[in-house]
């Protein structure tokens, strides 16, 4: 399979960003380029066809409901469309539960949306380096009190690589009468997912990342309690169309004014195009970057030394490895440590100050077009500036 990556890096970074195959962006130009030829066909008479083609290719996917899925451009977007549907239920003495792992964005926005009704952001600090699911479990579980209106998950956090036992605490949560919602953000293509299974009241992924779709490609599901009182962020047309034959759910969010839709209509091929690439298809796929990840972080720590930071069942296609301390506390949540290995060594990797500086991690991915040449590149470099 052909990338569109710079040949001369080593790309270890494919949990932040993603990367496009090339038959996956060919195809989104054609797409691109099929409008440009008739625009007033494509949006006036195509669109809402392509779109449910393609949210049912992704639904098998995920193992959802389409009608529980809504196209939006991205996770973040996604959960501070939940956070505002959540706040008109939300005021003083009320808590959002959030982990002290949570990806930065949403933290931010759970904060923000808490300040404007007078609510409470709880903050569950989840152990690192983390001993197994059962210490991560209690320390989410034993956080949850009367006052918890909503909790805040990830399946996958982000600057410690860490998979969570999404399935205990999201049926502990939603068994109790409280509603979760859980950024998926990594899981879709790096985990096999069954997300009418799992229950979430919400739940948001990315397209981008490890399903290797183009950028602006995201999804929301929904569960069918929720639908017939959640808006978009943005109100269009839908608010007042009257057609009996979409429901409200589809009307809102699948129109709320002309944008790019090639990303989303390209996602049913990345499915297939990165599916295809080994024989076993996706599962193989998943196993084969886990196994990668495992093998990537061995090599680090046999190079510069150290112990494992998270359990091999706890740990997708990314990893994260302990560092020793900065000699001086980090400014932001990269360390300048990423700077020096991308100018000096080629390597695209994230150091981050984790849990908080001087404390840092290295986070490591692992992809189809990753090999362990790139993680031995990569324990040299950290051997060197360590």
């Amino acid at each position: 399979m052909q990338w569109q990556l710079e040949p001369s890096i080593r790309h270890l970074n494919h949990g932040a960003f993603g990367a496009v195959p090339s038959i996956v962006a060919d195809h989104q130009s054609a797409i691109r380029a099929e409008i440009a030829r008739n625009p007033t066909r494509f949006f006036a008479r195509e669109i809402e066809g392509r779109l449910d083609a393609a949210r049912q290719d992704l639904a098998v996917f995920l193992g959802s409901d389409a009608d529980a899925l809504a196209w939006i451009n991205n996770t973040t977007t996604g959960v501070n469309l939940v956070l505002r549907h959540i706040e008109r239920q939300l005021g003083p003495g009320d808590e959002v539960l959030i982990t002290s792992h949570e990806y930065n964005a949403c933290r931010n926005a759970t904060e923000a949306m808490a300040a404007r009704v007078g609510a409470t952001v709880r903050r569950a600090e989840l152990p690192f380096p983390v001993a197994d699911a059962a210490a991560v479990a209690e320390a989410v579980l034993s956080n949850v009190t009367d006052s918890t209106r909503l909790v805040v998950l990830d399946h996958v956090t982000s600057q410690s690589a860490v998979v969570l036992p999404i399935e205990r605490l999201v049926g502990q949560i939603e068994g109790s009468g409280i509603p979760t919602l859980v950024d998926g953000a990594h899981a879709p293509g790096m985990l096999e997912l069954d997300l009418d299974s799992l229950g979430a009241s919400f739940y948001v992924g990315n397209c981008h990342k490890w399903l290797c779709a183009p950028h602006g490609a995201a999804f929301l599901r929904v569960a069918e309690r929720h639908r017939d009182t959640i808006d978009p962020l943005v109100i269009s047309h839908g608010w007042n169309d009257t057609r009996p034959e979409r429901n409200r759910y589809r009307k809102l969010f699948d129109w709320i004014g002309t944008d790019d839709p090639s990303a989303v209509l390209s996602v049913p091929s990345a499915i297939e195009a990165v599916g295809a690439a080994l024989p076993g298809g996706w599962p193989a796929v998943m196993r084969r970057n886990h196994a990668l990840a495992l093998e990537g972080r061995r090599i680090v720590l046999d190079r510069i030394g150290g112990e494992r930071a998270v359990p091999d069942d706890m740990i997708g296609t990314m990893a994260a490895i302990e560092l020793p301390p900065a000699e001086r506390p980090s400014e932001g949540i990269i360390d300048p440590l990423t700077g020096a290995i991308r100018e000096s060594h080629r390597i695209e990797v994230p150091v981050f100050a984790f849990p908080e500086s001087p404390r840092r991690v290295v986070r490591l991915s692992a992809q189809l077009y990753n090999t362990q040449d790139d993680y031995v590149a990569l324990a040299g470099a950290l051997a060197h500036h360590l």
